[in-house]
């Protein structure tokens, strides 16, 4: 398969977007509670981007962290689901898994079929993506980290996170600001390409 990072700013315009691609892949949108993976599935998505959120309330107080979440209003319940097509014939299906513990349970049929993950980290709260990354490790799905820099954080290195999150050199960790279209898809194009080295010959 040839996806070039080049294919980045070459997704397929929407009148050409029922076209039957030549490859579909499996992505997962995952991490902590607040962390943007609404936001990088709406942002890149060529179709009107299927969410299931709901209002925050009383409900929520003493079992959501909301800890530097203060603006926060909804949370997703089961999942974002959108969908990209590049010019190379390949198409991606997102599937955003909920952040909160009490909804993990669903992690395994979301996940299912996946050939990797985007793991999203906020930098103020590092513990909330150690759940995400234990997952895919455990079961070998190749991930990327993508530490989304929100305004007013402290700002960290990429060796800085790296480091924090204690994970493989191999596994690709990037700094990014998911509401620009073009980061995301970026982000998107490093994970496949990950992807597809990691299921080579070893």
């Amino acid at each position: 398969m040839n996806f070039a990072a080049s294919d980045t700013f070459g997704a397929v315009p929407p009148h050409d977007a029922d076209d039957i691609p030549q490859h579909t892949l499996k992505i997962l949108v995952a991490g902590g509670f607040g962390v943007g993976k609404t936001t990088f599935v709406g942002v890149v998505s060529e179709i009107r981007p299927l969410r299931t959120e709901e209002r925050l309330t009383d409900a929520s107080t003493g079992v959501d962290d909301l800890d530097g979440l203060a603006s926060k209003s909804t949370t997703t319940v089961a999942m974002d689901f959108g969908r990209l097509t590049f010019s190379g014939g390949v198409r991606l299906y997102l599937f955003g898994t909920p952040g909160q513990e009490r909804f993990w349970f669903m992690w395994d049929q979301i996940a299912y079929g996946a050939v990797g993950a985007i793991v999203l980290v906020d930098t103020r709260r590092l513990t909330t993506s150690f759940a995400s990354i234990d997952y895919f490790e455990q079961r070998e799905i190749p991930f990327v980290i993508a530490a989304n820099v929100f305004d007013g954080a402290r700002r960290y290195t990429v060796d800085d996170i790296r480091s924090a999150l204690d994970v493989d050199p191999q596994v690709p960790v990037m700094l990014c600001d998911v509401r620009r279209p073009e980061v995301a898809k970026n982000i998107l194009v490093t994970l496949v390409e990950h992807a597809l080295q990691s299921s080579g010959p070893r």
